[in-house]
Parts: C-alpha cells; structure tokens; sequence
C-alpha cells in the first residue's frame, strides 16, 4: 500500500508505516503525479485536495490532520466515494494558549489589565469554546457569537450567544475563530470588513487566528487609523463606580492593537499589515507539538478503521521545554504572576520576530520563507506539560492556572 504524507506532520512516517509504504512531500508541492497510484493521501491545509488532484487516482482514503476544511472539494470526495476524515478540534488547546500568550502580552506591553475587560468571541467550536474558557479564568467577561449554533434548539448552551452586532458594540477584545466559507446565509469570507470595524468600540483590540480571508485587510489598515468620537461625558469627575472618561476631543484609533496569525492569500502576505499589528506570525497558533501530533493521530485511527485494521501505534512526546516553573506572588496581581509563567513557556513574541525578520522585499523569498517557518516551527508544548509551583500563591491564583491548564505541584 503506497500512502503519500505532508512531511510536516510528526509521526506521519511512524504512524502510517504500520500500514505501508509511506512517501513524504511537503504539503504545497504535492502534485496529482505524487498521488495517482496512492492508496492514502494524508496531509495539512497547506495542500488544496481538489478534483484535479484527486482525479485518476486510486485513493482509497484521504486525511487533513487539522480542524479546517476550507481546502477541501469536499462534494468531488463525496461524489468520487473516497472517504475522508479531517480532525475537530486537534489544536483547540494550542490556539486558546496562543491567544492567552498574545493578550497577557499586550497587558503588559501596553499597561492595561484584561480582567474586568470583555473579550467578544465570534465561533464558538472547539477553539472558541477553549478561548472562552481561558479568558474566564483571566477574569474577563465573554460574550459569544455563532448563529449556526444559535439556531439549534437543542443547543441549551447556544441561547446565551448573542447577535454579531451586539458583540462588536460591547467587547475591548474581539477573536474570531469560524471556518472559512464563501456563500450562504452564514458566509464568513471577509465577515470582519469596513461595516464590522465601524460598528467596533474605539480602543478595541482585534485578534485572527481562523482563517486570513475572514478578514479584510484594508478595512482593518483604515481602522487602525480612524479615531471616531469617544461617546460618553466629557470632563468633569466619574460618577460613582465610573472608570474615568477620556475627553470627547481624544484621539483613540477604532483599533487599538491587534494580533494577526492567519492571512489572505497565504504563504503570500501583505508587509503593510504585518508593520501595523503588534503581534504577527506566521499561522502556527495552532503548531503545539501535542496540537500536530493530535493531527495525525486522529486522521491515523480514521484511517485504521476504513482499512478494517486496529491501531497499532502511540506516540511517545519528548520531554517540555520547560517541565517546571517556580515563582512567588507575594505582593504581585495575579495577572502579572500569571503572565510572567505563561511567557515563560509560551515566548509568543520570538515568533514574531521570526517573521518580521524575514519581511524582505522579495515577495518569493517572503513567502518561501513562511512556510519554512511553519515546516521548521520549533517544539511549544501546551501548558499542561508545565507543572507550576508558586509561593505565596492565594487559592483563588492557583485557581486560575488550573482553569488555564497547567499542573500545580504538591502543596500549592
């Protein structure tokens, strides 16, 4: 059995050796030649699994090892009856700490706390269900916006969600995290365009980590640099329990910062976007080594039982980075410890730096150049493979990285 796989895929060779002869390709070079006579084909997004791919081959079972689907046909896989499986919610951990890494960030970067602030969360699948999760235990407020789900009646968890407008209109913070689809009456290509941003509070922080063309870039570039009208008094002392109100004559940009891993037309993206937005990399949001190994191995089982064959393989992970992480919270906010144990084992800003320092001019070496980075990402392992142990840590702290997912050392 001849089984083709996206060398950028850990265990690949190991995993689907038990059931033949593997061949590795990286994933955008995969030509229709390299699968006409594969039984498996196994890859990431970065390969488009079209009819012209597929077509005159004798495949009997193909595998995306992540949660996306948008580079699928899939209707040519149904109406060629090749089975198929992708993998839900593999890197949901992953992308929820980078999201967590990318805000704490800015917190500190920027001198803003993100407790008591509200995060709007449009998607709410296995990624945004995890973002939710984790901005909880920051003490953020979360609202939630998926109206497929929302029209579920049988989603009890769904009636909370609100509409996208409210959302926009009431977060500091707003993440999205949908698939990527170009029609219907759920369409999410460019859903966050000039009219979304419009409706956006000024000062709001903006982060992508679905899919780059769920974004306009130019409508994201004109509001980073549109200051409308601050609404509220202006002058005077606050009202009682009122946080203090910049004058109506401020300059606060519609976005404040933003944080941008996926792009519209990649591995091709646009400098100016890149040298506006303070947090950049190269769509690996979702690259923990446990998220790419949860890759393979569920398009591997997928695979197991559509050949009728039991599972025979199981990764063994190399040991974290960083196992332990010891600090001290005595007279410190639970947010500045937190923030100091995440980067510590998530340095999101080394990622990019990567990418900025290879925003050359060339616009080939630019792309060939964000691919390498995703194809030679070094190993981040999630924060459960960090056990941490804090001194002077309150209960309600210990809490928190709990709810954020590390392991807390005996007597914490």
């Amino acid at each position: 059995m001849k089984i083709v796989c996206d060398s950028n895929m850990p265990y690949a060779a190991e995993a689907f050796g038990t059931l033949g002869e593997v061949t590795l390709r990286e994933g955008r070079t995969i030509t229709a030649a390299d699968v006409r006579d594969a039984d498996l084909l196994i890859t990431r997004s970065t390969t488009k699994v079209t009819r012209e791919l597929l077509a005159g081959s004798r495949l009997r079972f193909y595998g995306s090892g992540v949660i996306g689907t948008d580079h699928i046909d899939i209707p040519y896989l149904e109406q060629a009856k090749i089975p198929w499986s992708a993998a839900p919610g593999c890197n949901a951990e992953s992308v929820s700490n980078y999201l967590t890494a990318a805000l704490l960030w800015l917190g500190g970067k920027h001198g803003f706390r993100l407790e008591g602030k509200t995060l709007g969360v449009i998607g709410v699948g296995n990624v945004g269900r995890k973002v939710m999760a984790k901005a909880q235990a920051l003490g953020m407020r979360v609202k939630a916006c998926d109206p497929p789900r929302k029209r579920d009646a049988s989603d009890a968890a769904a009636r909370e969600f609100v509409a996208l407008d409210e959302l926009l209109a009431a977060s500091d913070v707003v993440t999205c995290h949908v698939p990527l689809t170009r029609e219907g009456p759920d369409r999410t290509f460019h859903l966050l365009d000039r009219a979304a941003f419009a409706r956006m509070r000024p000062g709001t922080i903006f982060v992508n980590a679905a899919r780059g063309e769920v974004l306009d870039a130019d409508a994201l570039l004109e509001a980073l640099d549109t200051c409308p009208p601050v609404q509220g008094r202006s002058g005077g002392s606050p009202m009682e329990g009122e946080r203090p109100r910049e004058p109506l004559t401020a300059s606060i940009p519609r976005i404040a910062h933003t944080v941008i891993d996926t792009w519209e037309g990649e591995p091709r993206y646009r400098p100016d976007l890149l040298a506006r937005a303070d947090i950049v990399s190269p769509h690996i949001a979702g690259h923990s080594y446990e998220g790419k190994v949860n890759g393979t191995m569920m398009v591997y089982e997928a695979a197991c039982r559509v050949l009728g064959v039991p599972p025979s393989f199981r990764p063994q992970l190399p040991p974290p980075p960083v196992p332990e992480w010891r600090g001290d919270a005595a007279g410190r906010a639970d947010e500045d410890v937190l923030r100091e144990a995440v980067l510590a084992v998530y340095d999101i800003m080394a990622d990019d730096a990567r990418l900025r320092a290879s925003c050359g001019a060339d616009l080939a070496a630019r792309a060939k150049a964000f691919d390498q980075q995703r194809k030679e990402y070094p190993v981040r392992r999630e924060f459960a493979s960090t056990t941490v142990r804090v001194r002077n840590a309150s209960g309600k702290l210990l809490q928190k990285f709990r709810a954020l997912g590390f392991q807390l050392a005996e007597g914490c």
